[in-house]
């Protein structure tokens, strides 16, 4: 298998040579099951690996996903084929100006024979949940995706309800300087594991993706396009509980400590890393570790999974962006000049 760290094809840090799977037979299966999706949205999603791959460790960490990129670089038909290629339940709400709360979560319904309310259950009750453009609307309604988030439930007029299991946000929003578009609040940004950023494609794959159109490719066709099941939700569930094995030393948690402690003191940013953000890091990089067959995180671990997991969880300084520094520009800089475990 072909290791892709999640950063993104500019800046590959620090990728490690698989050590020999360990494991039963169960998990094995399991691991080469969710190593083949990343094979199988392939044939419908051109380029695009890093992103493949950080959806893939969202899922076995139970961790939502927030997508930007500017509008065409497949961040739907990406979300959609991933559902197709787990058997995953999945729904999509496109984000609008107008839209309410209750056009996501659910409402009461009056029922004229029975003369009662009703609860009707909103698109949010399924496994994967697409959120397109989902920085299109406005806060309020932003904020009501911050329970099912957290707590996996949705209460209406007092009642908890539990969603399914497993219940994942993949978000999609434009860069924030596009017209129309409503900055996420903190709280909520900080509730997603990973921000992956889809670029716009390199020449030769711009050159296979009108191919592929030409030659008949439907993207609302995805079983035409060959993509099928080849992992299933036990595999999944298999997959999530043995990343829960996965050993960390004590230097490797002293190391993302560091990381994340390091981005409060930087000069460049106005906000740094959370305590939240250090056990997501933790959690990301359990989960490439197990993916790359090993059982245990190494220190390289953290590397691969910092930009995407901390990315979104600090503020740069208005002088600093007024220089053009960038924010995976500040965290490489974090990340050289952190001590690494030996």
């Amino acid at each position: 298998m072909s290791e892709t760290p999640v950063q993104g094809a500019d800046a590959p840090v620090g990728t490690t040579e698989p050590a020999p799977p360990a494991g039963g037979a169960a998990v094995e299966e399991a691991r080469e099951a969710l190593r083949a999706v990343r094979q199988e949205v392939a044939k419908a999603v051109v380029g695009q690996e890093p992103a493949v791959t950080g959806l893939v460790i969202a899922l076995l960490c139970r961790g939502h996903v927030l997508l930007e990129g500017v509008p065409g670089v497949a961040k739907t038909l990406l979300v959609r084929t991933l559902a197709a290629a787990l058997e995953l339940d999945t729904k999509r709400v496109q984000f609008t100006p107008d839209l309410m709360p209750g056009d996501v979560t659910g409402s009461l319904v009056y029922d004229a024979q029975s003369a009662r309310f009703s609860f009707r259950e909103g698109p949010v009750f399924t496994n994967l949940l697409l959120a397109d453009e989902i920085n299109r609307t406005p806060p309020k309604t932003q904020a009501s995706l911050l329970e099912a988030m957290e707590e996996r439930q949705v209460s209406v007029d007092g009642v908890p309800r539990p969603l399914p299991s497993p219940f994942i946000v993949a978000a999609t929003q434009n860069p924030v300087e596009y017209e129309g578009t409503y900055p996420l609040p903190e709280a909520q940004l900080d509730r997603f594991l990973l921000k992956l950023t889809l670029p716009l494609p390199a020449r030769e794959d711009e050159v296979e993706v009108l191919a592929r159109h030409a030659a008949g490719f439907d993207p609302r066709d995805l079983a035409a396009a060959g993509v099928r099941a080849v992992a299933t939700p036990a595999h999944l569930a298999m997959a999530t509980r043995s990343v829960r094995a996965v050993q960390v030393s004590r230097e490797v948690l002293g190391y993302v400590v560091d990381v994340c402690r390091a981005t409060r003191s930087s000069p460049s940013l106005a906000l740094g890393v959370s305590p939240r953000g250090a056990t997501s890091l933790l959690a990301a990089a359990r989960a490439w570790a197990w993916l790359s067959g090993r059982d245990y995180v190494s220190p390289d671990d953290v590397k691969d999974l910092a930009r995407p997991t901390l990315r979104h969880r600090v503020q740069l300084r208005p002088e600093a962006e007024l220089d053009g520094v960038s924010v995976d520009a500040v965290l490489d800089s974090v990340l050289s000049t952190v001590p690494v475990p030996r």
